[in-house]
């Protein structure tokens, strides 16, 4: 623990003594030699067609994920391309390396065998790896298509010493709830504690080198996290949890992402679903941007990551020392940033210098501010005198003689703040009509870096 001045940090896995713990994401990776039917499993766990399923082996060369949800527990399913161990191909190699990412991240592995070629050597030399890792395992004897004729087969895969056996066929699909309800097992079943409400879990993403981790560094006032003018040194999601001025934050460092279509190489990859993971986990985003190269389109899909999952947003400008400026420039550039980020005009934004700690510390002002709005509760009756007011001003909108009736809004939720819109005829709520709706209640709440939510209800002129 570090104390100085009005500061305390707290290093990793060192915790509050009354802070909650955060609960971490559950992944599950899908390993095991080629052609054993691993895509066909990840398909039919993800309910979709999101792999290529082939009996050419080597086919699925990306690790492909997805949120699944067994038994009310979500989690992460990553496919992986199969291990080939003893072989020069360099297509193999790059596979093995995102295999050994993949188990790395996960925290439950399923190792897939086939029953129809029996207990390969590669097999046994995948399951030497694997034990190495200290990671559950959970054997998948795959293709196991009637169990009656197939059982004597299985016997042998329980050499590979795993205690967790499940016999399943991934095409019939059978068996492979029962291994499921093992995999949950194992699941890190921690949340954080809804009523604490005082701590604020910040994570800050963007594209490689936008100066992440020396914006990281430069809040505490510690080399916590390396920085290094190298693209992409940051490979995992960092936690380091601060008190300043009595509120509590964790700050989560990401590795620098990419706009999915052009990751390629498997340690981006693997860092952008740690990155996803650290979106989901926090209540407010900084997308920085590299004030040097300018807005990017990556930049726009970056923050739309945070815009889709309802977190709040502030728009952190970085290297601001080192771009060239005249009286225009902010003005421009702040031009640009609302144009880039139309679908978000509620986030904040601030030109900041990571370096050389220019503006820095109004981020805690800001992440304060929309910490508030993120909780704002408004009471039902204040709502509708400004939904009144609203439909005053612009009337409901019709189709074909019918017009749409708006009886009344409640607030059901914050974090972010949801609205419910109960109405005669959903399909007469047009999208343009509930974003206009926003706009008033934005100019008489502000909700200033929050995304606020809309949920319109259908209700009968005669019920009660």
């Amino acid at each position: 623990m570090i104390v100085e001045g009005e500061w305390i940090v707290f290093w990793k896995g060192v915790r509050f003594p009354s802070a909650p713990l955060i609960m971490k994401e559950n992944v599950v990776a899908i390993v095991g030699r080629p052609n054993v039917g691993k895509s066909t499993l990840f398909n039919y766990i993800a309910d979709s067609k999101i792999s290529i399923v082939s009996d050419k082996p080597g086919v699925t060369r990306d690790r492909i994920y997805a949120d699944c949800n067994w038994l009310n527990f979500n989690f992460k399913l990553i496919d992986t391309g199969g291990i080939e161990l003893k072989t020069n191909d360099k297509m193999f190699d790059h596979m093995r390396e995102q295999v050994n990412l993949a188990i790395d991240l996960a925290n439950v592995v399923i190792f897939v065998v086939n029953c129809k070629d029996g207990l390969t050597d590669l097999d046994k030399d995948v399951a030497t790896i694997l034990r190495k890792t200290n990671k559950p395992i959970v054997l998948c004897i795959n293709k196991v298509d009637d169990f009656k004729k197939q059982e004597q087969d299985t016997y042998e895969f329980y050499e590979l010493g795993f205690e967790n056996v499940y016999p399943v066929s991934s095409a019939n699909k059978s068996g492979v709830g029962d291994m499921l309800d093992k995999v949950v097992t194992y699941f890190d079943n921690k949340e954080l504690n809804s009523d604490d409400l005082s701590l604020t879990k910040v994570a800050i993403i963007g594209k490689p080198n936008a100066g992440k981790s020396s914006l990281v560094n430069k809040l505490l006032g510690e080399v916590r996290v390396i920085v290094s003018d190298i693209a992409g040194t940051t490979r995992d999601a960092i936690d380091t949890e601060v008190i300043k001025n009595n509120n509590k934050y964790i700050f989560i460092d990401t590795a620098g992402l990419r706009k999915k279509s052009i990751i390629k190489d498997e340690i981006e990859i693997y860092s952008y679903i740690r990155s996803e993971i650290a979106i989901d986990r926090c209540d407010i985003v900084i997308v920085m941007i590299d004030g040097a190269e300018g807005i990017t389109k990556g930049d726009a899909a970056i923050a739309g990551l945070a815009h889709e999952k309802g977190k709040g947003v502030i728009i952190a400008v970085n290297k601001w020392d080192i771009v060239d400026k005249d009286d225009k420039t902010i003005y421009e550039f702040t031009r640009k940033v609302r144009e880039e980020f139309s679908y978000m005009p509620y986030a904040e934004l601030l030109f900041i210098s990571a370096k050389t700690g220019k503006r820095v510390e109004e981020l805690y002002k800001k992440i304060d501010l929309i910490r508030e709005n993120q909780l704002l509760r408004i009471q039902t009756g204040v709502l509708n005198e400004v939904l009144i007011n609203a439909i005053s001003l612009h009337d409901t909108p019709q189709d074909k003689g019918k017009r749409l009736k708006i009886y009344y809004v409640t607030q059901t939720d914050v974090c972010p703040p949801t609205f419910v819109l109960f109405v005669n005829d959903q399909e007469l709520m047009h999208f343009s009509y509930l974003r206009y709706l926003e706009n008033k209640f934005r100019e008489s709440f502000s909700f200033a870096g929050t995304s606020i939510k809309f949920i319109v209800r259908e209700r009968k002129d005669n019920d009660k």
